[in-house]
């Protein structure tokens, strides 16, 4: 073990004697490893942020679940006619009540309809919201974060109460210098009353479901009332078990019922859609799967470049000490002496332009760029330092078994 340290603290002080002796060139030599892992590394960073951020985003809709609805979100079948799809109906509240009366696999279910850009009124202030109007159990779809105030009590959501849970930004509008609980806002001409504020989220990428600090949550009778004429249609959702895995067995339940429901005979195809937040999720991970490899290929060619320089910078670096590896031969050093001594040296300057690329990356990630964080993993730091190694030890071993082999006779004499 001591021999090993001694052994890598000799060839890092030639690595470091070659460096200041050879300052520029070295340098110049580095830049390619430099942009290669600055760009494979950066790619992969802007990637694993984008898709931390819209994966996020996805659970915001819920996890574990399947929505009932007419419109597939992945047409996997591009011969399909649209105009079959636009002639399926509308998932129904009756529907709604039957399968949540009748499903097995389903731990929660809610339904829930969307109306966008409705403006809300309080006094002076007025700002433009996107309000959505749900059934009971649509908290254990998915997480409403409150902050001040309650959640609906089953009566408000069976009996269509004027009611309403504010997301942050629509609160801070219409109430910016008083507490909002207990006090109303209009809506569409409706008197509604504020019983919760939701915790401030902030802006994402992509807001699936909607940004939730710019919604009003309201129950889904009101909802139909104020903004469909009491049209109850909608979309479903449910959520399975965790030991349902693949939601398979709620899946074909909800098929099952759906069908027997509308009709359907068995010749017939399904008149709605199901659709998983997890499908989508395994879509964007193709693409950006996609991207992670087309920035490995186009930083590749800046690490061959690279390569190409660290490797002339070892032959010359070999040609300027053969004397002094003559001497350590003769002295008793070993072949694998010479041979770490100058791979020890090129994986140490490729380490150092690929650190040079980290430290770009991370000073990317100050750059402001709205609701997207760029985060520079643990993972990917240490994606980048393996990749700077092993194109070290690629382009070092040619000189450096050069070096190992030399006679030592013939390399004292060639100063």
């Amino acid at each position: 073990m001591i021999k090993f340290f001694f052994l890598a603290f000799e060839s890092f002080r030639f690595a470091g004697q070659a460096l200041r002796e050879n300052m520029l060139r070295t340098i110049l030599s580095l830049l390619g490893v430099t942009v290669g892992i600055f760009s494979i590394i950066g790619v992969y960073t802007m990637v694993d942020s984008l898709e931390s951020n819209i994966k996020n985003s996805l659970n915001s809709i819920g996890t574990n679940v399947i929505y009932v609805q007419k419109w597939p979100w992945l047409f996997s079948n591009g011969d399909y006619p649209w105009w079959k799809y636009f002639m399926r109906p509308e998932p129904k509240y009756n529907e709604f009540k039957y399968l949540r009366d009748n499903l097995e696999n389903a731990q929660a279910g809610a339904m829930m309809d969307f109306a966008g850009d409705v403006t809300c009124r309080k006094n002076s202030n007025s700002i433009n919201a996107l309000c959505q109007g749900i059934t009971y159990e649509f908290n254990e779809i998915t997480e409403v974060p409150i902050v001040n105030g309650r959640y609906f009590a089953q009566q408000e959501i069976e009996s269509g109460k004027n009611v309403a849970i504010l997301g942050a930004t629509i609160s801070e509008a219409l109430f910016p210098d008083s507490d909002p609980i207990g006090q109303t806002f209009k809506m569409k001409g409706q008197n509604i009353t504020v019983i919760g504020v939701q915790e401030k989220k902030g802006a994402q990428i992509a807001d699936f479901g909607g940004a939730p600090d710019e919604k009003v949550i309201i129950p889904f009778l009101t909802h139909k009332r104020i903004f469909s004429s009491g049209e109850l249609t909608g979309d479903i959702v449910f959520k399975g078990y965790e030991e349902d895995e693949g939601l398979f067995e709620l899946e074909g339940e909800i098929t099952g019922l759906l069908r027997t429901k509308r009709g359907l005979k068995p010749s017939q195809e399904d008149s709605f859609a199901l659709n998983r937040p997890e499908a989508a999720a395994q879509a964007l991970g193709q693409l950006f799967g996609t991207l992670r490899v087309s920035g490995f290929i186009i930083g590749l060619f800046s690490l061959l470049i690279g390569g190409f320089g660290i490797a002339n910078i070892m032959f010359v670096s070999v040609k300027e000490r053969t004397n002094i590896v003559g001497i350590q031969k003769s002295l008793g050093a070993k072949n694998y002496f010479i041979l770490f001594q100058f791979l020890f040296e090129a994986v140490f300057l490729c380490i150092l332009g690929g650190l040079g690329g980290i430290a770009l990356v991370y000073l990317l990630s100050f750059l402001p760029l709205g609701s997207l964080d760029i985060v520079l993993s643990y993972g990917n730091i240490i994606f980048g330092l393996v990749i700077a190694s092993s194109i070290g030890i690629i382009s070092g071993i040619i000189p450096a078994w050069q070096a190992a082999r030399m006679d030592p006779v013939t390399a004292i004499r060639s100063k």
